[in-house]
């Protein structure tokens, strides 16, 4: 039994578990775009004359926004043993550049990650370099980009201990984009709002000062010490004649601000998770801003914040491109393979050593795709709407250039479902 085959009512779902294919669903919520549309219009168009030199990485991540939640990755059937009705649920494809897959993605990682984080106050920081310094980060990327997480975290560390005398907890994620898509390298922190002191202890900090110059004059030294290195030990590409006109660039950047932001403190782990899991592990461009898809052109939403309303907040405008100047615009923010985009400074590095009643206690929860849907609904989607019973896996296909096929999955035939050897091929 598979697919529409069949005298069975239909749902269909999707899971974790990517050939491409043209046929895409409509189960995908309240979008009204897809990226993966646009991608199946004009990529292979677009691929025969580049303005850019695509990099493997781009491939990749194009062709699994393609595939993602297609038959071109697989599909598990499940099916109510009484009624039949049938769920489909279709695999994604997890690459870390899927709007589609962003999502569930952030919500694992935000229950995985609150379960250890002390049960104390904690900010949103966020430490931004000039965007003169643009030119050479695109130049050496995973070196710089590297040493923006490392010295910003470095930077709050220090701070840290030479005021409050604590070492904190820090969790690092890395943003290359801007509201417009545009090169904007930054770091979102979750930073704990206290630590442990020398006795081993966790002390919470009272008050929210914060001596932001202190803390620029850090960052911005030890990122520069960093690059001079860099350029001495031959490790830095570059178009400067000598160590001269170099650190005369160095100069012009360190008139450029070195923003940093902190947010006022969270009470809970849960609620500073809450607010910054939209910042943790988003896709570059949320197809939910995507406004228009017309031809070979498409438009997003962004938020302005250099012109606010009556109010005070951003004004949303559109900015409207055709593919080949889109796909280059977003794809040069395709994660740099093996680079680690989430990380953990200062006691968040080494939990292990800590006491486990240090941290959070909330019970942790398991979450796949059919309990997020059910978070989300309020319907478990294996559980039969009419018999009100758990529905059982059947088999499996996939679609690939010679057809459908197909397949059981050992992993996901359980006790309660009938024995393999039973089962049709």
């Amino acid at each position: 039994m598979c697919g529409g085959s069949g005298p069975y009512k239909h749902s269909r779902y999707m899971c974790e578990c990517a050939i491409h294919t043209k046929v895409k669903h409509d189960w995908f919520g309240e979008k009204k775009y897809r990226l993966a549309t646009f991608f199946d219009l004009w990529w292979d168009e677009y691929c025969k004359h580049p303005k850019h030199f695509i990099q493997p990485e781009q491939y990749k991540a194009v062709q699994a926004i393609r595939s993602c939640r297609t038959a071109a990755l697989g599909v598990d059937i499940y099916s109510c043993p009484q009624c039949g009705d049938t769920t489909e649920v279709y695999h994604n494809c997890k690459n870390r550049f899927c709007p589609t897959c962003s999502w569930s993605d952030t919500v694992r990682w935000a229950e995985k990650v609150k379960r250890n984080m002390l049960n104390i106050p904690h900010r949103h920081v966020v430490f931004t370099i000039p965007h003169q310094l643009n030119y050479l980060i695109n130049k050496n990327k995973f070196l710089l980009l590297n040493t923006l997480m490392q010295t910003s975290a470095e930077a709050l560390k220090d701070w840290m201990n030479y005021k409050y005398d604590l070492q904190p907890g820090i969790i690092s994620v890395l943003h290359t984009s801007g509201e417009q898509k545009e090169p904007h390298y930054h770091t979102h922190m979750i930073l704990s709002w206290g630590g442990i002191d020398k006795n081993r202890t966790v002390q919470k900090i009272k008050g929210t000062y914060v001596n932001y110059d202190y803390i620029k004059f850090k960052f911005r030294g030890i990122f520069e010490k960093r690059l001079i290195d860099f350029f001495d030990s031959g490790k830095l590409d570059h178009d400067f004649k000598d160590i001269i006109e170099f650190k005369r660039f160095i100069k012009r950047v360190n008139e450029k601000h070195w923003i940093i932001h902190f947010e006022e403190p969270m009470d809970t782990p849960s609620a500073v998770i809450r607010y910054i899991g939209r910042y943790s592990k988003r896709a570059c461009l949320s197809e939910y801003k995507i406004s228009l898809m017309e031809e070979e052109f498409i438009g997003f939403r962004y938020k302005d914040y250099k012109n606010k309303d009556y109010f005070g907040f951003p004004i949303e405008k559109e900015r409207i491109l055709e593919y080949s100047k889109f796909f280059p615009l977003l794809l040069q923010h395709v994660p740099l393979p093996y680079f680690r985009l989430v990380r953990y400074y200062g006691i968040y590095s080494n939990r292990g050593r800590l006491p486990r009643e240090y941290f959070n206690c909330d019970e942790s929860t398991s979450l796949n795709w059919a309990a997020i849907h059910e978070a989300e609904t309020g319907q478990d989607p294996l559980v039969c709407p009419t018999c009100k019973i758990s529905k059982i896996y059947i088999d499996s296909f996939v679609e690939t250039k010679t057809g459908t096929h197909k397949y059981l999955n050992p992993l996901l035939i359980h006790d309660s479902n009938l024995p393999f050897k039973d089962r049709a091929a």
